[in-house]
């Protein structure tokens, strides 16, 4: 009977372990989730504008992953286009392409032979409306970043009123217990509205980073191509005559 016992009393003790265990990640699970409710109704705004600030910037970063191009090697292949005469070969490239930068070449392409003053006019709209294209949303970065902690200061200001309201009912027969559970559980909304606001302010600045590149590559190339237009056209080749 005593080493019956023994045998089976390993496998109660490693079920009554992984109950234990079970339990516990539970509780955690639950912990989370339990600790952003305490901190009342300002979460929920503040949870939505973190799901809103992850979105804006995976878009704005695969928008700005489609617009990058080798800006050397397009200017390179245009200027041939454009020395050889071929303009329809040039704005083909750039149709091919489809990126900021040709879609403003072709602008420029498509008013060859007017005035240089009214191709020039052309290619800096269209860099600008680039340029636009490229910074469409990224404000709303910069709003959130400081949208977010302002909302997490109000839910703490309205948890301390609570609290202090709570402790004015009970006539100041508070347990000091109670009334730090009450202030840390006002603290919440300050701890996650900051940190919705630092991750969007890093997001804002590491896109206007990559925006400021693109753009300056575009201003560069705008110039280079009105000054392309008017360099003056090559010799054409001489032959010389053969001797007798």
């Amino acid at each position: 009977m005593k080493l019956l016992l023994l045998q089976e009393a390993p496998a109660d003790t490693s079920q009554a372990v992984a109950d234990s265990l079970a339990l516990t990640a539970s509780q955690d699970t639950t912990t989370i989730l339990d600790t952003l409710l305490l901190g009342g109704w300002v979460m929920i705004p503040i949870v939505l504008l973190s799901i809103f600030t992850i979105y804006l910037f995976v878009e704005r970063m695969m928008t700005l992953r489609r617009a990058k191009t080798d800006r050397d090697k397009i200017m390179d292949r245009v200027r041939d286009y454009v020395q050889a005469g071929d303009i329809h070969g040039a704005m083909a490239f750039c149709e091919s392409q489809e990126k900021p930068l040709t879609r403003l070449l072709s602008h420029g392409l498509e008013r060859l032979g007017r005035p240089i003053s009214e191709i020039q006019d052309a290619v800096h709209a269209a860099g600008k409306y680039e340029a636009f294209e490229l910074e469409k949303r990224t404000d709303l970065l910069a709003s959130f970043a400081g949208i977010a902690p302002m909302l997490g200061f109000l839910g703490t200001v309205t948890g301390m009123i609570d609290a202090f309201q709570e402790i004015q009912r009970l006539a100041g027969n508070v347990n000091p217990s109670v009334l730090a559970g009450g202030i840390w559980e006002a603290l919440l909304t300050t701890a996650a509205g900051l940190t919705v606001g630092i991750i969007a302010l890093f997001f804002f600045n590491f896109l206007l980073n990559r925006i400021n590149r693109l753009v300056n590559d575009l201003e560069r190339s705008a110039t280079e191509f009105i000054d392309l237009l008017q360099e003056p056209a090559p010799p054409p080749p001489r032959y010389e005559q053969p001797m007798y």
